[in-house]
């Protein structure tokens, strides 16, 4: 089986939900594991991909459960670095539109240090980046130079920025930096806010500018809106499944699970497979995918499903 290694960092969100909420002083906070790439990669794990973490994760309690939850799903964990400086904390609010706003503690964390991994197994097909550790120092440039190395070794990269602004300093350095990267990214996955952010729309680029760039595929999650792929060969757009949502914490990461586990399930996990399915192929990769983040958002955090709760794929 091909195997894909998603790098990045894992997090605790302290989730701070008001809805509904009448009592005397604030609500509670309730802790919840996190992190994009870690939520994509627990996605991975439970749908029954190989698939590896690469990351830095603090030897504190809440590292060791980070650990154990990754243990859980399946995700292999040869990658995972540890180290005695503390966990990444994020204070999720949870809004009235069930969207989460975010404030993050990242100050000397664990991620934020992570080493170059060095020389990949041949057997991994496919990496996957994204979310804080593009952004943060140091661990952003090597997270940065192991994309250019392992694209330009021939294996499909897949980025999803997951843009928090209160995290990035410099929005114009950051969207530069974005727009260097396109040339080793086979698949860029965005929500519409983060295509607005990084000037995708009406009133900026276009998706086939990234293509021309040499990006393969452009990925748009539009909440219940549903999902569109744009590439070389046109558009595809499908509607998302209806479900009542609790939060979306976690729905673009699964998107992202779900999406490079119907590749690797599909034959398609490489550069070329990818530049060469057709609309058919697009509309069931990401009809899957919104299947898949259905499950997510219907129940509270970050909770991606289990190969057993979808069915007939």
């Amino acid at each position: 089986m091909k195997e894909i290694v998603v790098c990045g960092e894992s997090l605790v969100d302290l989730v701070l939900d008001a809805r509904g909420f009448d009592g005397p002083g604030q609500p509670p906070l309730h802790p919840a594991l996190g992190g994009g790439p870690f939520n994509a990669a627990i996605a991975l794990g439970r749908l029954g991909s190989a698939v590896s973490f690469c990351s830095r994760v603090s030897t504190d309690h809440f590292g060791d459960e980070l650990v154990a939850s990754l243990r859980a799903a399946g995700v292999d964990l040869s990658l995972v670095q540890r180290d005695d400086a503390p966990t990444s904390l994020a204070l999720a609010a949870i809004g009235e539109d069930n969207a989460a706003s975010y404030t993050f503690y990242v100050e000397g964390t664990a991620d934020r240090l992570v080493t170059d991994p060095g020389a990949l197994p041949r057997s991994v097909a496919a990496l996957c980046f994204g979310t804080l550790s593009l952004v943060l120092e140091p661990g952003a440039s090597v997270y940065e130079q192991m994309m250019h190395t392992h694209h330009a070794q021939g294996r499909l990269i897949m980025v999803d920025p997951n843009i928090r602004t209160v995290a990035i300093d410099a929005p114009d350095a950051y969207r530069a930096r974005f727009r260097s990267w396109l040339p080793s990214i086979d698949i860029v996955k965005v929500s519409d806010d983060d295509a607005e952010w990084l000037g995708l729309g009406p009133n900026g680029s276009h998706p086939g500018d990234w293509l021309a760039a040499g990006v393969g595929a452009v990925v748009v999650t539009r909440g219940g809106k549903g999902i569109s792929v744009t590439t070389a060969g046109g558009t595809v757009d499908i509607t998302a499944p209806t479900v009542t949502a609790v939060d979306t914490i976690g729905a673009g990461d699964t998107v992202v699970g779900a999406l490079l586990h119907w590749l690797g399930g599909h034959g398609s996990l490489g550069q070329h497979e990818v530049r060469s399915m057709d609309d058919d192929a697009w509309r069931e990769a990401l009809t899957y995918a919104a299947r898949a983040a259905a499950i997510t958002v219907s129940r509270a955090g970050a909770d991606p499903p289990w190969a057993s709760e979808l069915t007939n794929d």
